[in-house]
């Protein structure tokens, strides 16, 4: 399983720094509670200090959604998404522990962290600009289609698996009970993001392994156009 960038998403941001990471089965058993309550605590601490729209890494991707013509305060990078939530309720919903373990991490280290079922991935996922024909399923089951010239996550069958870059994933490769194998990508876009998002995946890796023993766990790496 590979993922990679177009020119034109590397020429129009060479700062981004981008991680990846393949794991191979997982399921519902594993209980991440443990480590999650130590990476919400990194959250909740940063949180008690500035809101999450202060951080560095939230305002380069608010910069970048800037330069992308959204508005960034109507459409978010998942991190600040989640960042946001938290310091509102207080807590993030329990959804599968894989899950609720990379928001955790995503929380701690204020990146965005995608994950996706690799069986629902047809080819190489590539993240590019989109053509405006391809097809995004919604949560809810519903679909539609990318803005043309949007940068989009898109695999072999021009199925979109996430709109707006880092805004929003698409429900058909959300991970669920039967996902034996996920896709794991972390970006990044701030001056420290290459060391932070090598910190991201080694902690990530690290309690991968605690928590699935048995799993094998591969760093992926990336092949450009």
């Amino acid at each position: 399983m590979h993922y990679r960038y177009s020119p034109s998403v590397l020429t129009s941001f060479p700062q981004l720094q981008s991680r990846g990471l393949l794991i191979d089965g997982i399921n519902r058993n594993a209980d991440p509670n443990a480590a999650m309550s130590q990476l919400t605590a990194i959250a909740k601490n940063r949180l008690a200090h500035a809101t999450e729209g202060e951080f560095p890494e939230i305002k380069a991707w608010r910069r970048a959604f800037s330069a992308m013509g959204y508005k960034p305060t109507q459409y978010r990078c998942a991190s600040e998404a989640l960042l946001r939530r938290f310091r509102m309720e207080g807590s993030l919903p329990a959804l599968h522990p894989l899950v609720d373990l990379c928001n955790a991490t995503s929380l701690a280290f204020a990146i965005p962290v995608a994950v996706f079922d690799v069986e629902k991935i047809n080819g190489i996922l590539s993240i590019q600009h989109a053509n405006g024909d391809e097809v995004y399923e919604a949560f809810s089951g519903t679909t539609e289609s990318p803005e043309q010239g949007e940068i989009i996550y898109a695999d072999d069958d021009r199925r979109a698996h996430a709109r707006r870059w880092t805004n929003r994933q698409s429900g058909w490769s959300a991970i669920n009970s039967e996902t034996k194998t996920a896709l794991i990508v972390t970006e990044a876009l701030h001056e420290t993001a290459q060391q932070d998002t090598d910190k991201l995946i080694n902690s990530l890796m690290t309690t991968l392994k605690q928590l699935w023993p048995a799993s094998k766990i591969t760093q992926v790496v990336r092949h450009d156009f």
